[in-house]
């Protein structure tokens, strides 16, 4: 299997086969917290405007989005994994989302005409992503780390596609070295700036988590969107 890396918004361009794309911080550790929590349905749009019409004339919709990380106006939530957790499967159980991101879902969206199969990664999903990816033993597969707004890279997804990586290689991989770069790092240590509450300091940690959710999603398009499809 060969493994190719590519990073960013440009990265995606042109991307084939099965394209991982990686954002720890935050899309992709909060798209399978949805599922977990018991969401039917989940609708990637990278457009404001378009999510913010989505839940206009659906107000049962759950509006999950942000653009360069504050909240989009009208959200029920901003794209934070602690807030996710805290608001609980008493407002996730058969709920349909709408989820609006600066990198990953803009990510996704670049890739979804070129790539074979789309996955969202993370951290939190990766091994099973992998053995996924062994299930189907692909001639190649792309690992495209996102960064920070998809256009500066950042070592959370970088690090994230290397333990994808080791995993898929059968390869050591070494946690303590990765975390001790990312959390020095400013796309970590912003979460620890009090002037910006919507980056609460739980969610790298919740990020950062390893093969917690047994989780595999696939970005399909259905009829007049993009859908995430929970295939394990």
């Amino acid at each position: 299997m060969e493994i190719i890396r590519k990073s960013l918004l440009e990265g995606a361009k042109g991307a084939s086969g099965i394209v991982v794309v990686i954002d720890v911080f935050r899309a992709f550790t909060c798209a399978p917290l949805f599922f977990h929590l018991g969401a039917r349905r989940v609708i990637l749009e990278a457009d404001i405007d378009k999510a913010q019409d989505k839940k206009k004339h659906n107000p049962s919709f759950i509006l999950i989005g942000e653009h360069n990380e504050v909240p989009i106006e009208g959200a029920d939530s901003g794209n934070s994994p602690s807030e996710i957790i805290r608001m609980g499967p008493e407002i996730f159980k058969d709920s349909v989302v709408v989820h609006r991101t600066t990198a990953g879902v803009n990510g996704i969206f670049g890739v979804i005409d070129s790539a074979e199969k789309v996955i969202p990664g993370s951290y939190v999903m990766a091994r099973a992503i992998s053995e996924y990816i062994k299930g189907i033993n692909p001639s190649s597969v792309t690992l495209l780390a996102m960064g920070e707004r998809g256009i500066r890279r950042s070592p959370e997804d970088e690090c994230c596609a290397d333990y994808i990586e080791a995993l898929l290689r059968d390869k050591e991989y070494d946690h303590i070295q990765a975390l001790n770069r990312i959390v020095s790092s400013y796309s970590a240590q912003k979460f620890f700036d009090s002037n910006k509450p919507y980056l609460p300091p739980a969610d790298p940690i919740i990020c950062l988590q390893r093969d917690i959710l047994p989780i595999v999603l696939e970005a399909r398009k259905m009829n007049d969107c993009i859908e995430l499809i929970k295939v394990i």
